[in-house]
């Protein structure tokens, strides 16, 4: 029968430095944590090799006493639980593994000194053993450096990857904790080249702009909602950028609760939810959310390097971060990210006349020829009936707006001039030309209009058939839409059950009149099995309500009047999120009059 025998204590802190310490990052993190718990206002990174060869954490802490180094490289050993109550943990770190573990798997040099008439104090542990213990001289705080790590430990040494790639690792580190305190100054230094230089006391908006992307100034909304949870508030705050504005990695979302960098999947979820039909699949949100609620709420020690977390209440927090950020996009954002591709303006160029136009001798024919430029007045702003009978094609182009309907100051988006292969608007407005594209504008106008009626924001039109169509599906997919039925009708879509395998549709949204229902329906079955049973049925339905919209609008290829043009753009003018379509591509882009005139050297 085998012994049970008690570990050695170096052999202990190395197995709690695999699940502490686990590459360069894992152990800068703990550093620069220890550093913000000590209430430092300024704290500076070196790095040497990624971090393999060096890592070195200045602070201007509180630093510590020589007994309190001594107490400091001790297992379960820590100042940040001032009682028994690990459920109400307020600072970063609290299990007292750290520093021990990595003195056990490295070369550790603590120099500590605190207050102004404190004395300074090093120790330095060798790979668990004391080599050194004296008076050092320094500033108020506490400098750690780490070296040799993993050196007499070969096994985990080998699994490292390059210096690049820690580095990166470590550069990623320092910018989440860096958001997450902007009122701290953070400087990182690696192989003796400056890469970070952040000042202290920055808004969270200004520093989370300047560290993620500068366009998030521009191109972003700000995030401040506040809501009653357990004995307290809970608060959502940060910057988000707008759908237009995204990467095909979802790197770049930052997220943190109470202050603490996390990696956890409910609260991506909410993101991805939140961002659902405003963004295509492969595409991903960038920005930064910070979740404050009170510590009962929230349980931190859930793993070792305190990346996950859980919550007493998921369906809360999940909900306050897809209505706040749905909340602040739809107010800030009727702007389109998106600016004319370098590329695209590259093409506008004076063409070189050829020697049949410069040998022409007569005349071209007017333009103005046979038109009535002095018409009178111009139609009503506003079509009132969108679909209907396709209007005749006027010789591949749509007609041309006589008269100024109103000033172009009073309407964002311009006046309406013509259409261009029948897909995109061209509008004059007072700062430059904007340029629409129909299908995607229209397809965001129907989705909101939808989403308002059944949020009894306005009346949920439905258009009844005159003979109820029958929409043959598999038994699995007719459940599920039997189960959405109630949800459905505030939508317009009235359906009921028709068998085993068959839908019978009554009526179908006024706004998607006209439109082929069988598909409809089909793909309203399709969104709500693709989308899961993890998700809320109201969630589904919202995301089902972009496949919906986009049966409803108005397609590319149709000749729209000025009337249906000058309607489409004053809507959307009024409509949330109308810069961009369900699927997160922008739905108009402006050509500012300083470049149209540098086109023809005017400028």
């Amino acid at each position: 029968m085998p012994t049970i025998r008690r570990l050695p204590e170096t052999l202990v802190n190395r197995i709690a430095a695999g699940e502490v310490v686990e590459r360069p990052a894992a152990a800068l993190k703990e550093l620069v944590e220890n550093a913000l718990d000590a209430g430092a206002r300024n704290i500076a990174v070196r790095l040497a090799a990624g971090g393999l060869d060096c890592i070195e954490v200045t602070d201007d802490g509180c630093g510590m006493e020589a007994a309190e180094i001594v107490l400091a490289l001790e297992r379960h050993a820590t100042s940040k639980l001032p009682d028994d109550a690990i459920e109400l943990v307020a600072t970063l770190g609290f299990r007292g593994e750290a520093l021990p573990s990595i003195a056990s798997v490295s070369r550790l040099t603590i120099e500590s000194r605190a207050g102004v008439a404190g004395q300074g104090w090093r120790r330095v542990v060798d790979h668990g053993t004391v080599v050194e213990d004296g008076p050092a001289a320094l500033p108020p705080g506490t400098r750690i450096r780490v070296e040799e790590l993993f050196a007499r430990v070969p096994a985990r040494r080998k699994f490292l990857r390059s210096a690049r790639s820690e580095y990166a690792a470590c550069l990623d580190v320092v910018r989440r904790l860096a958001m997450a305190r902007p009122g701290t100054a953070f400087s990182l230094e690696h192989d003796g080249r400056r890469v970070l230089a952040l000042q202290g006391s920055e808004s969270l908006a200004s520093r989370v702009a300047r560290i993620v992307a500068r366009e998030l100034e521009t191109d972003g909304v700000i995030i401040d909602i506040e809501r009653p949870c357990g004995d307290g508030t809970a608060r959502l705050t940060g910057l988000a950028g707008l759908p237009t504005f995204n990467r095909g990695i979802a790197d770049h979302q930052y997220l943190f609760v109470n202050g603490r960098p996390v990696k956890d999947r409910l609260l991506v979820g909410a993101v991805r939810g939140a961002y659902a039909d405003m963004l295509a699949r492969d595409r991903h949100a960038v920005l930064a959310l910070f979740v404050e609620v009170p510590p009962s709420e929230v349980d931190v020690n859930v793993h070792p390097a305190k990346t996950e977390v859980r919550f007493r209440d998921p369906a809360f927090v999940r909900g306050m971060i897809v209505g706040g950020l749905r909340h602040a996009l739809g107010e800030g954002d009727r702007r389109s990210a998106q600016s004319p591709a370098a590329a695209a303006m590259a093409a506008w160029q004076v063409e070189p006349a050829s020697q049949a136009a410069r040998a022409e001798p007569a005349a071209m024919p007017s333009i103005f020829a046979g038109r009535g430029w002095d018409a009178g007045s111009y139609v009503a702003e506003r079509a009132t009936q969108w679909r209907g009978a396709e209007p005749a094609p006027l010789a591949g182009r749509a007609e041309v707006a006589l008269a100024d309907p109103a000033p172009a100051a009073r309407n964002p988006l311009g006046i309406a001039r013509g259409q261009i292969a029948r897909t995109y608007i061209v509008a004059e407005a007072e700062d430059g030309l904007v340029i629409v594209d129909q299908h995607a504008a229209h397809e965001r106008l129907v989705l909101e209009r939808l989403r308002a009626a059944g949020a009894g924001q306005g009346e949920a039109a439905s258009q009844a058939l005159l003979l109820p169509e029958v929409v043959e599906l598999d038994e699995p997919a007719c459940d599920r839409l039997e189960e959405a039925i109630s949800a459905l009708a505030r939508f317009g879509l009235i359906l009921e059950r028709f068998g085993a395998a068959a839908m019978l549709v009554r009526a179908i949204p006024a706004a998607l009149a006209g439109g082929d229902t069988h598909a409809l329906v089909r793909d309203v079955a399709d969104d709500l099995a693709a989308n899961g049973a993890a998700l809320l049925l109201g969630e589904r339905l919202d995301l089902v309500l972009a496949t919906m919209a986009c049966h409803g609008s108005v397609r590319a290829g149709r000749v729209l009047a000025v009337p249906e043009m000058n309607a489409l753009l004053r809507e959307m003018e009024r409509t949330p999120r109308s810069g961009q379509c369900n699927h997160g591509r922008p739905t108009w882009v402006k050509l500012a009059m300083d470049d149209v005139e540098k086109l023809f050297g005017r400028r």
